[in-house]
């Protein structure tokens, strides 16, 4: 899917700036993302050189994917870290509620990678919570104990790293909820089928 590939580059930049930025400095974080981050750009390029050959056969391409709405968001992104500070000054400036302010101006507030990363990874356990119907034999073992696992250990870490960062501690709290129910589906499953063919031996 080129939307979810686009998805996931963006995902791992985000990620690769909070690893840097947060303290202790994660450079195992840093190299796993810069890796995924390479995978899931030849990735694109990949897709996206299929779907102009479909389009050159005349033939529907499958996935829809703009390579200038992918730049422009790019572009965005690396204009709010470069101007991140003078913007955050603009805003700031403007009369708001106290709350707010303190907000603004939260060490893993929205003109940080401390926001923007976890709120990307929120897209990971929306796509759970949208697959809770899905058929049981289209579940992934092994993604779902994975899943499980990063949202259990980053439930965790949330809190021993500098800034303590809640929204990343939330968005893993229900990555590790959805992915265990997944999981809890696909086993319960592959148990009845055990016990059935057990049955039938019988």
């Amino acid at each position: 899917s080129l939307p979810m590939t686009s998805s996931l580059c963006i995902y791992s930049a985000l990620f690769m700036g909070f690893a840097w930025r947060v303290q202790p400095r994660n450079y195992l974080l840093l190299s796993c993302h810069a890796f995924n981050e390479a995978a899931q750009l030849y990735q694109l390029s990949r897709g996206y050189a299929y779907q102009q050959e479909l389009k050159a056969r005349g033939e529907t391409a499958t996935d829809a994917f703009s390579p200038l709405a992918f730049g422009s968001l790019l572009a965005m992104g690396a204009g709010s870290v470069i101007f991140g500070s003078q913007i955050q000054n603009v805003v700031l400036r403007a009369g708001m509620p106290q709350r707010v302010r303190d907000f603004m101006q939260h060490p893993a507030g929205p003109f940080t990678f401390h926001f923007w990363a976890p709120s990307w990874k929120w897209m990971l356990s929306v796509s759970n919570l949208v697959d809770f119907n899905k058929p049981v034999e289209n579940i992934s073992t092994m993604q779902q104990t994975a899943l499980c696992a990063t949202g259990y250990i980053w439930t965790r870490y949330s809190f021993v790293i500098t800034p303590v960062n809640y929204n990343l501690a939330a968005v893993n709290v229900c990555l590790a909820i959805t992915g265990t129910y997944q999981l809890g589906r696909k086993l319960k499953s592959e148990w009845e089928k055990q016990q059935a063919s057990t049955a039938q031996k019988e």
